[in-house]
């Protein structure tokens, strides 16, 4: 029976019999080896009716013997035998007749033998042309195959280099991102020492604009950065799918390769041929010579993509991570700039509060003096006045008529007034430059404790921070 699906199995040589027969040539359809009874003679005892099976619809055979005759007396015997000869005339007949069918039958014989030998020879040829043509079929096949497998291992090895360079760039990316750590690390330390400064010197200034910019910067470059990161890993993974599909075709192709040249280099002479029936009825293609070379150029198709896809990311990627880079180096002079502008403006404020503080020193000293000096004045007014009364009480005992209001009288009075108006004067002269005293004290306080907040604030912008800014913490500023 012929499989109905499934690997044809392997049947054997039914082209030969283990035994043929003499009077029956061998046919390709025999597959079966017949097995001949046990020869034995056929007697009238084997086949008396008492050796006969039952249910037999017919008498057995019997052999009449013609001599003594068979259920007859001699006479019928002899009389028999004479009817069963022939005449001269048949028997040359006979003859002539044999003759004839032995000549036809030689004849058709070589007839034959003639047109077996064509077809033999004619079978040969087609066999032959047969085999040579499916052999320069197989050639071309594995030029096809052998063309393709090279055209997918050249562009595989395209694709794994475009591999390594994309995953070089995502270590710079990488890089780059890690290395916009310390700088966003440097402004916040900077924006967090500038928040210790007391005070007036709490001013929203330039280097804190600048300090704002910077962190913004490069917030807004680790983003940009990651978004690159993450395209770079699906790319990746884009390329690794792409290489594993060029991967199992080239696989493929050198497994068909290998069996395509071991069919091709089969002959009549090989080891290991055999038959294997139906097997040109089991038909396990899934695919044309169309689709097949499509497949093919589709996959070298997508791994020509993803390679340009690649090559476009990583001049993005190199792309950004020098611009980042720059903005980034901008941002860090533009801040180290005005952090040093401020701190020359806070020099020269510092500087000029020292004048001032040294000249409201001086001017504190002066007042001091001028106010001993004002009090030295109103105690010299006391020996004056203390005269000027004690004329004026003792004239006040004159006797009589004596008590006159004469010039004398008067210019004493005037002369009281005029010393109590002047020690009043001066008392409040005196007063005023006691306050004025107080006011350079206080200002000379308020100098004193802005002094010590420009200190502090020139030292937290000069030292603190400045330090930490004196070298930008990336090696390579532009390209990594």
């Amino acid at each position: 029976m012929e499989q109905i699906s499934g690997p044809p199995a392997k049947t054997g040589t039914f082209y030969q019999t283990p035994r043929s027969h003499p009077w029956r040539p061998t046919m390709g359809y025999e597959a079966v080896e017949v097995t001949p009874l046990h020869e034995q003679p056929i007697t009238n005892q084997l086949v008396a009716s008492s050796y006969s099976p039952s249910g037999m619809c017919s008498d057995p055979v019997t052999f009449p013997n013609l001599v003594t005759g068979f259920e007859r007396n001699p006479q019928h015997a002899a009389r028999a035998a004479l009817y069963t000869r022939y005449t001269p005339n048949e028997w040359t007949t006979s003859n002539v007749c044999t003759y004839a069918d032995a000549d036809k039958n030689r004849n058709y014989s070589e007839k034959v033998r003639s047109e077996a030998v064509r077809l033999m020879r004619e079978t040969d040829e087609k066999t032959s042309q047969g085999q040579r043509d499916a052999a320069r079929r197989l050639g071309e096949r594995i030029t096809d195959i052998t063309f393709w497998r090279n055209e997918l291992t050249t562009e595989l090895e395209k694709l794994i280099a475009e591999s390594a360079q994309l995953t070089d760039t995502k270590r710079n990316v990488q890089k780059a991102l890690q290395d916009l750590e310390p700088p966003l690390h440097i402004a916040q330390e900077c924006l967090y020492h500038r928040e210790s400064r007391k005070g007036i010197e709490l001013v929203h200034d330039h280097v804190e604009k600048s300090l704002l910019v910077e962190v913004d910067n490069l917030r807004a470059s680790q983003e940009k950065l990651s978004q690159l990161l993450a395209k770079i890993t699906k790319q990746l993974a884009d390329c690794r799918a792409a290489q594993h599909s060029l991967e199992d075709d080239i696989s493929h192709k050198e497994s068909a390769l290998g069996i395509d040249s071991i069919c091709h280099q089969l002959n009549n002479y090989s080891r290991g041929i055999n038959y294997y029936g139906g097997i040109e009825k089991y038909d396990p293609t899934v695919s044309t010579p169309g689709t097949w070379s499509g497949s093919s150029s589709t996959r070298i198709n997508n791994s020509h993509s993803e390679r340009s896809k690649s090559c476009q990311l990583r001049s993005d990627a190199e792309s950004l991570i020098n611009a980042v880079a720059t903005s980034v180096w901008d941002c860090w002079s533009n801040t180290n700039n005005a952090f040093n502008n401020r701190a020359s403006e806070m020099l020269e404020a510092k500087s000029k509060m020292q004048l001032h503080l040294h000249k409201t020193q001086q001017e504190i000293f002066d007042v001091e003096k001028h106010i001993e000096l004002l009090r030295k004045a109103i105690n010299d007014k006391s020996n004056p006045m203390k005269v000027a009364q004690t004329r004026l009480e003792a004239r006040a005992h004159r006797p009589g008529i004596e008590m006159c209001r004469d010039n004398a009288h008067l210019r004493l009075v005037e002369e009281v007034c005029t010393i109590q108006d002047s020690v009043a004067t001066l008392h409040r002269k005196l007063q005023e430059a006691e306050a004025q005293h107080q006011q350079l004290l206080r200002t000379k306080s308020q100098l004193e404790s802005n002094l010590k907040q420009k200190v502090d604030a020139l030292f937290i912008d000069r030292e603190k921070c400045m330090g930490l800014r004196r070298s930008f913490p990336v090696n390579n500023t532009i390209k990594y």
